[in-house]
């Protein structure tokens, strides 16, 4: 009966990859609207107006990538708008861009003719129309990626190139003394957050570089060691309390947040969570969550961005990267900044998104890589079968 079961099992296996591997080995096809679905609602395309808040640059830069050609050093993009793979065709601000493939693109002409992005999407839409084949791509949240496939969304997830980091801001007494800094890194549970929170979608992080990417991460510790904290803060003396924003509208900040008070509390230390928004009227915390993605899987590009947007934000002194910078230089300014935990990172983890059944050719996007759309393809059966589940 058993030796029957395997059997069936493996001939159930045979006939997958038979199909799996007879619709990757059909040409790719030219046509069709990709179907995309994001959270963020962008209110300008315009590069010289700044975006309200985290969510819509990163839209915007994504969007950026797809309508440019010439992307800088530092990630943005410069230009004439149209010379990339595609031009916007329609623009209803907030709320819908219709994206036309451009026929003299100078990497070729897209396989997909038009790309359709709905904007202000909530998560609970984007899940239920990728479940349902009503949209073929969608931004997923990683917390959200088990849950996503276990529900039947296809995913695809990067490298672990997106950090959250606590950094305490420059100028604020209360985060003055190096030590309770300390007694903070020390006591964080980074791999509950990343086993909790991430539902493992990620890596916990000691340093501001990947393992991946130049693979020094490992000098760095990640551990949590909560005697140790609260050792160091009975030799400090006294009683301290200190903020931690986050983000108001980010459920996983705020999740992050609310975790990283409770480690603290159980080391002695108060640090509370508050939430912060662009009309926020509450004081300016002590530390804040910081989330930062690698503009280049090149270790030197990617370290360079961070020191630029870290340096000035913890108030520390500027550390010099030379262009070129040996893997023992960019150690050396990593440890520089981590060594005075003013900056303490916490977890790597990826991108995640839902692809339709439709989508072929699919591949992640690489660090700093913008969505690669112009390289799929829509499988025309998949379509069929679509428009025919249609009502």
């Amino acid at each position: 009966m058993k030796q029957r079961l395997y059997l069936s099992a493996a001939a159930i296996s045979l006939l997958l990859l038979a199909v799996v591997g007879a619709r990757s080995a059909r040409r790719p096809a030219y046509g069709g609207t990709l179907r995309v679905e994001i959270s963020a609602a962008i209110n300008s395309l315009d590069p010289a107006v700044a975006a309200a808040s985290a969510s819509e640059a990163e839209a915007k830069a994504e969007i950026d990538g797809l309508i440019y050609e010439h992307r800088n050093p530092n990630g943005t993009f410069a230009g004439i708008s149209g010379s990339g793979p595609f031009h916007v065709a329609a623009w209803d601000p907030g709320k819908h861009v219709t994206l036309a493939a451009n026929d003299d693109y100078s990497g070729g002409r897209p396989f997909v003719d038009s790309v359709d992005i709905l904007m202000g999407r909530s998560l609970h839409d984007r899940l239920l129309d990728l479940e349902v084949n009503s949209t073929d791509f969608a931004e997923i949240p990683a917390e959200q990626a088990r849950q996503a496939a276990v529900g039947g969304v296809r995913i695809s997830a990067s490298q672990p190139d997106r950090l959250l980091a606590i950094v305490f801001l420059a100028g604020r007494p209360a985060a003055q003394d190096q030590r309770v800094r300390q007694v903070v890194s020390e006591c964080v549970d980074r791999s509950a957050i990343v086993d909790f929170i991430l539902q493992k979608e990620g890596v916990p992080a000691g340093s501001l570089l990947p393992q991946w990417s130049n693979g020094t991460a490992y000098l760095f510790p990640t551990a949590a060691d909560p005697v140790g904290a609260k050792a160091l803060l009975a030799q400090i003396g006294g009683f301290h309390s200190l903020t931690l924003g986050y983000d108001s509208g980010d459920s996983f900040e705020k999740s992050v947040a609310e975790r990283i008070a409770v480690d603290a509390r159980a080391a002695g230390l108060t640090f509370s969570a508050q939430p912060m928004s662009p009309g926020n009227s509450a004081g300016l915390p002590d530390a804040r969550l910081v989330r930062l993605s690698m503009i280049s899987p090149e270790p030197q590009a990617s370290l360079r961005n961070f020191l630029t947007t870290l340096v000035p934000m913890a108030g520390l002194d500027a550390v010099p990267l030379p262009a070129n910078a040996s893997i023992e230089q960019m150690y050396a300014a990593e440890r520089g900044v981590i060594d005075t935990y003013r900056v303490v990172p916490l977890v790597w983890y990826p991108h995640v998104f839902g692809l339709s059944t439709r989508v072929m050719d699919w591949r992640a996007p690489a660090a700093g890589e913008s969505w690669p759309f112009s390289d799929v393809w829509l499988d025309g059966l998949a379509s069929d079968l679509s428009e025919k589940a249609e009502p």
